[in-house]
């Protein structure tokens, strides 16, 4: 494939604090080392996550310690723009913070896509990352920060929609950040080989969070900047705490499941066949 000459513009939109680390961490920290402009919107501060260690944090101030958490990961990362859109953090599906006024799948959705439309038009990405349409593993935050993110990426481009916030922009491709297959069965069986309980990642493998490997369309080497990673996923010490099942994952193996993470093209429809190394493969940088 033919590649880019001139350093690009990359967005990354997610939910909550800690969503960007663990989805694509690599990925945003390896076009931020090749000079790429990296922006990174999160529409939460977490305020419903879980608390690893009573002492890391209290209910009444976690969503300061998230934001904290943050605000590391993403100088770990070498983001160049963080963005919070200040929403709250909705929890889990059946959960009474689904109901609070300001939760996040409460929001209006022409008021997130606005927000969005002028951080697009602003920013100028090239290419778009988010959460696939299942949201991962399904969280109400993650599909809702799907469905907004898709329909910013084509309504900044409409010069009818949102007139004033902007230049319209449009972004070349969308990618939706997923985990494959292939890498979760790496990581299961390294772990059951030590005689591990891996009875949480036969929950994971019946569920709808994985995708298979002949679905996924880019799959980029972040092995260069693993260290930066794994810098970032510690940043959130409430969240990546002892218990995590990925702690427990041997490190020769942990190296290989860090070393890539795994793209689906969300826009333009990908032609049969198509893979990416590289998320602006083939793009002309030069606007």
């Amino acid at each position: 494939m033919t590649r880019h000459r001139e350093p690009g513009r990359l967005l990354a939109v997610f939910a909550h604090p800690d969503d960007e680390s663990f989805a694509c961490g690599g990925t945003l920290a390896y076009y931020a080392k090749k000079g790429f402009r990296v922006t990174l919107v999160c529409a939460t501060r977490g305020e419903a996550g879980e608390i690893s260690d009573a002492s890391l944090a209290t209910r009444d101030n976690l969503a300061e310690v998230r934001e904290r958490e943050l605000r590391n990961a993403a100088d770990a990362l070498g983001v160049t723009e963080l963005v919070l859109l200040d929403y709250r953090d909705s929890g889990m599906a059946g959960t009474p913070e689904n109901g609070h006024p300001r939760a996040f799948v409460k929001a209006k959705p022409d008021d997130v896509v606005r927000e969005l439309v002028g951080i697009v038009r602003r920013s100028r990405p090239h290419a778009v990352i988010t959460f696939d349409p299942k949201g991962g593993y399904g969280h109400p935050d993650h599909i809702a920060a799907h469905n907004h993110t898709r329909a910013a990426f084509h309504a900044a481009a409409d010069p009818e929609m949102f007139p004033g916030l902007g230049t319209p922009w449009r972004p070349a491709r969308l990618f939706y950040s997923v985990f494959s297959r292939g890498m979760f069965e790496k990581m299961k069986q390294g772990l059951a080989s030590l005689g591990e309980d891996v009875s949480e990642f036969d929950e994971w493998e019946s569920s709808s969070i994985l995708w298979e490997d002949e679905d996924i369309h880019a799959v980029i080497d972040v092995s260069g900047v693993a260290d930066a990673k794994l810098k970032a996923w510690n940043c959130h010490q409430t969240q990546f705490g002892p218990d995590n099942p990925m702690r427990r994952v041997p490190e020769d193996i942990m190296s290989q499941i860090i070393g890539t993470e795994t793209f689906v093209l969300g826009s333009p429809n990908p032609d049969n066949g198509a893979r990416y190394d590289d998320l602006f493969d083939d793009l002309k940088l030069n606007d």
